[in-house]
């Protein structure tokens, strides 16, 4: 398909964060987009609106404590309601199951490496990728403000600290190498879209360290009534992305945990076509961990992921999702 540039107002305008993380992700994006269209190379069709969210703006205290992760989207998604920009480009990991009004995810990208990646600071031992956490000393201080990767880290290493660290990937990189902290975990997907795949430690297996969900995918957002926008989306659409993204996010929406609730979740696809989804809810001090997988036909991908959820939030104290 194709956009006649005569058929709607250029440019078409794509709201993003500005991070470089961020604006890397878009300009791929907006080369899968010329590359399926001809049409729109060459022209000066596409305007770049980075917007500041408040995700970015407050550093200094947990997502958790200012309204979670959905804080990354909220102004990119006004932006895209006012119809100040046509589309937007997000880390999937990043929205809600539950979009605004009036906005549909419409696209998902292939999917970059899912798996968080240790990066080590000066101090810490020969990491063992049979065993990565047992290079840190006893008691070692590790960087991370995410609830998901702190229970998994606690559960396997009662004896460990954990401090918040927050800012965009570089910004972590440095307070590690100036030993704020002796640790911390990023998406490997992220180092290796900004060319740093060299600073990772050891890339941790997902049994180890269960993902997020939607980690390392790409997805695109616009308005439910752009529909010549959303046609256009489908034909550079990952089927392999979007069955993978479909059960996690099912999951996900089915166990509703806030954002002070670790929830993993990974889905891979096998060999056969089939499906496999690993879950996992957690508590944020690591006492308590269950962790469960299903599979099953990647067309029922939904049904795989609400099952599970409700799976693990049946058997889940009732505290976790308080």
């Amino acid at each position: 398909m194709t956009i006649p540039p005569h058929s709607r107002a250029l440019p078409l305008r794509v709201g993003t964060r500005g991070s470089p993380l961020a604006l890397i992700q878009t300009r791929f994006f907006l080369h899968l987009l010329t590359t399926f269209c001809p049409i729109l190379r060459g022209m000066s069709v596409f305007e770049e609106h980075a917007i500041r969210t408040t995700g970015d703006r407050v550093q200094d205290r947990p997502l958790a404590d200012i309204g979670g992760k959905g804080l990354f989207a909220k102004e990119i998604h006004e932006a895209l309601a006012d119809g100040r920009v046509d589309f937007a480009v997000h880390s999937l990991k990043d929205l809600e199951t539950e979009l605004p009004a009036g906005i549909v995810l419409a696209c998902t990208l292939k999917r970059e490496d899912s798996r968080d990646a240790l990066i080590l600071g000066p101090g810490c031992g020969t990491p063992d990728p049979a065993a990565p956490f047992d290079c840190l000393p006893a008691g070692a201080v590790v960087g991370t403000s995410s609830v998901r990767r702190q229970a998994q880290l606690l559960h396997a290493r009662p004896d460990l600290t954990i401090t918040g660290l927050r800012g965009n990937v570089q910004t972590r990189l440095d307070k590690i190498a100036f030993g704020e902290c002796a640790a911390s975990l990023l998406a490997m997907a992220g180092l290796k879209r900004l060319g740093l795949e060299d600073k990772a430690s050891v890339v941790l297996d997902p049994d180890a360290m269960v993902p997020a969900a939607g980690q390392g995918i790409v997805g695109i957002t616009v308005r439910a009534s752009d529909t010549e926008l959303r046609e256009l989306l489908v034909g550079i659409e990952d089927p392999d992305a979007k069955a993978v993204a479909t059960a996690e996010r099912a999951m996900l929406a089915e166990l509703d945990g806030s954002c002070r609730t670790p929830i993993g979740g990974h889905a891979r696809l096998l060999p056969n076509g089939e499906l496999h989804l690993t879950g996992l809810v957690a508590r944020a001090d690591g006492s308590f961990l269950l962790k469960r997988a299903a599979r099953g036909a990647a067309t029922d991908a939904a049904r795989i992921g609400t099952d599970l959820g409700a799976s693990l939030r049946a058997d889940c104290p009732r505290d976790i999702f308080g």
